[in-house]
């Protein structure tokens, strides 16, 4: 491969430059690399760029000021290396699947993600999904590493997942994948905002920050045209609608009477849930066998993006009684010698955790609620 028919702006006389291949560590740098020097937050990847020249890579990306050869070694200067990484990552590695759907938001991603998997899953349609939960597909999970996969392990996995015929895919969107411009390069037809509350400011140091990387989807990476999806009751929601309409993009709700699906009556049947929605003027009865009255915001919003998927809406509520609980989300485990019911959840924020009592005292009025929780370390 050569340097210029990736780098567009690179003078004419670096253009010839082979590469065989992208890395950012330089212990798995290989021949003819190019070596992507980022300044991360505990580490600088620049200390790292000797390591990756003798491990074979031939090409540097950095912040640094030179560019050019020394040592037949190509030196490229650039403002952003994680979004040239990314840009570079996603050229390479351009077969992916037609229909990318990115979830964000501090609570619900996985509940989002796994639903809308599950709703295409038992409609017969190939899907996969990527993020806390691994890479799901037909008979196969893999586990990996963080939510949303730095731009090179993403391309391959896309790569892969449309050489077996799977066009759907949803990926959970993290705010540090959205801040380190991990997706930049890929083009989303849905976009999912599901909440916001208190997370990782260990990371981004302020609210503001951690709302503005999440935005970042909507603002930049979703295609003109497509599809977000909202809680109108949330109150981040005027700023996405502010985005929305200003880059053209179609905006579906939950939430209120005004959106475009709506709880028309919801009543809990022991563990399982009974609601009543509305949806283009048409009511339909929906059998919920899950605990957790969270976990129906977090199924109305996959049905949507399951609806803009090309599935009838009909189709779509016959298969909400068949979905299974996720992995860790209001998870019945089963029950101890004293009878007790035992429920695992992930809750890891403040507004999660509170969340989660509220609904199981709201299902359970009559029974005592007891709770187990950890912290975990290196966390805000």
């Amino acid at each position: 491969m050569l340097i210029g028919n990736f780098f567009k702006d690179l003078d004419s006389k670096y253009k010839n430059h082979f590469f065989s291949g992208l890395s950012f560590s330089s212990a798995s740098c290989k021949k003819s690399n190019i070596f992507f020097a980022i300044r991360g937050t505990k580490t600088n990847g620049e200390k790292f760029i000797k390591h990756a020249i003798e491990n074979g890579a031939t090409t540097i990306v950095s912040k640094n000021k030179f560019q050019g050869f020394k040592k037949k070694v190509l030196y490229i200067n650039v403002k952003n290396v994680r979004k040239i990484l990314s840009k570079i990552s996603y050229s390479i590695y351009k077969k992916r699947p037609k229909n990318l759907i990115a979830v964000t938001g501090t609570n619900g991603k996985s509940s989002v993600a796994d639903f809308y998997y599950q709703i295409l899953k038992f409609n017969n349609i190939k899907v996969a999904s990527i993020g806390t939960l691994g890479i799901k597909k037909e008979l196969k999970k893999i586990t990996i590493a963080n939510t949303t996969l730095d731009p090179i392990l993403l391309g391959q996995q896309l790569q892969k997942l449309k050489n077996e015929n799977i066009d759907n895919v949803i990926l959970e969107a993290s705010s540090h994948g959205l801040k380190q411009n991990r997706l930049n390069g890929l083009d989303f037809k849905i976009g999912i905002f599901t909440n916001l509350s208190h997370d990782h400011l260990d990371y981004h140091k302020n609210y503001k920050d951690y709302l503005n990387s999440k935005l970042y989807l909507f603002k930049k990476l979703i295609k003109k045209k497509s599809y977000v999806i909202t809680d109108k009751t949330i109150k981040e929601y005027l700023k996405i609608k502010r985005i929305s309409k200003s880059r053209k993009l179609k905006l579906n709700t939950i939430g209120n009477i005004k959106s475009t699906l709506t709880i028309v009556s919801h009543k809990y049947n022991g563990e399982k849930q009974i609601v009543k929605i509305k949806h283009k003027n048409k009511i339909y009865i929906l059998k919920i066998n899950l605990i957790g009255k969270i976990q129906i915001k977090n199924i109305l919003m996959a049905m949507l993006a399951a609806e803009k998927s090309n599935i009838k809406f009909r189709k779509i509520v016959e298969t909400i009684k068949k979905l299974n609980p996720v992995s860790g989300r209001f998870e019945n485990v089963g029950k101890i010698k004293n009878n007790s019911k035992v429920i695992l959840d992930y809750a890891h924020t403040p507004d999660a955790l509170k969340t989660c009592l509220q609904n199981l005292k709201e299902q359970f009025k009559h029974k005592n609620i007891s709770i187990v929780f950890g912290c975990g370390g290196e966390r805000d």
